[in-house]
Order: structure tokens, then C-alpha cells, then sequence
């Protein structure tokens, strides 16, 4: 069985990091391990969510692991909530990071144009030097914005697209996988490039909503795919259309909004998928 081990934070209420990567991966037949570096009452979108911190817990469980000698198909990291964590996950990559462990960093820390509230202006120079150190990264267009200290847009033409995926893998990345592409169609989707320097794109169709969550879950099945040996057009395209037909779902549901793709239900799609 394949295994990744998965850095990022714990709301125990709401659908987003840990809650969502631990059941798509497992589902996908994919031993996750996971590494919380915090953990949440609820997420953030719940008023009044009390959390606790982990940072200092990381170290002394990492250094269980490498004691009782595990390892792992692939590193996954999410959300880290402080400079602090990203030194973690750099020295994670060091101990853990074998020659065939496929290192993968979803950059989490902005979305629509801003910073998430907690990072402060260096934080993007901070999570750059991570991304430097990946095989693949997956940054939505605000986080290749602040990565690479490109203007933010709403609509995304091939030649912006381009030079934003040229400008990732300039600084270290083998392969990048962009999120959130909006063309003037009014399609939505991905795009990818690889040191070829050749770019490819998936557009699905439009779901008008913003969902929490949904990065992740396009993260979690993109990782789950790649571990288990698909190409990375393969597994962009596998979990761009579930994450499409997952939000077809959510849509239906009038808290979903705030609360988190209702992707439990969808599971079944990722082996659909992978018997296909």
C-alpha cells in the first residue's frame, strides 16, 4: 500500500486540511499519516473557534517516525500557520525525503486576490523558499501572484497565465500545477508546466460559488492520484472533475458556503475514476 504523510491543521468541525485529505486519500486506497500543526474547534469561517497550536509537537513526532523507520511515498503539505512550521516541513523534507518521495507543497495562504488574516508580508518570501524545495507545487492565482510578485487579476489570458507558471518553476519546483484559472469563456480550471517548458491547461465548467475547502480537495486527490502512479495530466484531469462534480453536490446545500464541500457523498467518484 502506498503512504503519504500530510502536514497541515485539524478543525474538528467543517471540511477543509486534515478533515478532508485523511478520508480522500484513505479512500483512494492511500495510507495518509497525518502531522497536525494545529488544532481547531472549528475553522476559521466559525465565529468564536478556539485552537491550539502545535508547533512544538512536530519535531518530537517526526523524530518518532524516523525511529521507528517509516516511509513514504509522498510528503504533502497544506496550510502552515507560521514561518516557524514552514522551517519544520523544510527539515520533514530532509528526513524524510528519499529519492523516489514525491515532495508535494500546496502553498495555502491567500486566496481571491489577499492574504489570509495571520500572514503578514513576508510570509509569501518564507513559503517561496518551501516551494523551491518541491517536486510539485499547487498555487491558486493569488499565491503565484504574491510568490512571484505578479498583479493580481480576475481573468487570466494564456500569456499571463504562461509567464505566472515560468516565474514558479524559475525558482526550484519540477513541476507546477496552477489552480483557479479563469479564462474570458467563463470556464474555469487548471494549468500546468513542467521543465519542458511546455504548458498544458483542463477547463471544466463554472460552479458560481466559493466554497471552503475546495483547494484542498483538489490537492488531496491530485496527491492521491500521482502516489498511486497516474501522470500528472492524468491526475489534474481525475481531480479537477471530481472536485467539479463534488461542487455540483455542494450547490444543493444552502450551508455549504461557509461549512465546506460535501464531498463524503462523492468518495465513490474517486475510485469511479480510478477504475475508469
Amino acid at each position: 500500500m502506498k503512504r503519504i504523510a500530510t502536514v497541515q491543521d485539524l478543525s474538528c468541525v467543517g471540511k477543509c486540511s486534515l478533515s478532508i485529505a485523511l478520508p480522500v486519500l484513505s479512500a483512494m486506497g492511500v495510507e495518509c499519516c497525518v502531522m497536525p500543526t494545529a488544532v481547531l474547534s472549528a475553522h476559521t469561517a466559525f465565529d468564536g473557534f478556539v485552537s491550539r497550536d502545535l508547533t512544538d509537537l512536530l519535531a518530537p513526532v517526526s523524530a518518532h517516525w524516523q525511529q521507528l523507520g517509516l516511509t513514504f511515498d509522498a510528503l504533502y503539505t497544506g496550510y502552515l500557520a507560521s514561518p516557524a512550521q514552514v522551517d519544520f516541513v523544510e527539515a520533514f523534507f530532509d528526513r524524510f525525503g528519499g529519492e523516489h518521495t514525491l515532495r508535494f507543497v500546496d502553498p495555502v495562504m491567500a486566496d481571491q486576490g489577499r492574504l489570509y488574516a495571520g500572514f503578514d508580508d513576508g510570509f509569501p518570501e518564507k513559503m517561496r523558499r518551501l516551494c523551491a524545495r518541491a517536486d510539485i507545487i499547487t498555487p491558486n492565482i493569488t499565491e503565484a501572484c504574491l510568490l512571484t510578485g505578479t498583479l493580481y487579476r480576475e481573468q487570466h489570458d494564456e500569456d499571463y497565465v504562461r509567464a505566472l507558471l515560468e516565474k514558479l518553476l524559475a525558482f526550484g519546483p519540477r513541476t507546477v500545477i496552477l489552480t483557479g484559472v479563469r479564462p474570458a469563456d467563463g470556464r474555469m480550471g487548471v494549468a500546468a508546466m513542467d521543465a519542458s517548458g511546455e504548458m498544458s491547461v483542463h477547463l471544466t465548467e463554472y460552479i458560481p460559488a466559493v466554497f471552503h475547502g475546495t483547494g484542498d480537495l483538489f490537492a488531496s486527490a491530485c496527491v492521491g492520484y500521482l502516489t498511486l502512479g497516474r501522470s500528472t495530466a492524468e491526475a489534474i484531469r481525475r481531480a479537477s472533475e471530481y472536485v467539479v462534480r463534488t461542487l455540483r453536490v455542494t450547490a444543493q446545500n444552502p450551508d455549504a458556503r461557509w461549512y465546506g464541500v460535501d464531498f463524503e457523498t462523492t468518495l465513490p467518484l474517486l475510485w469511479e475514476k480510478e477504475e475508469a
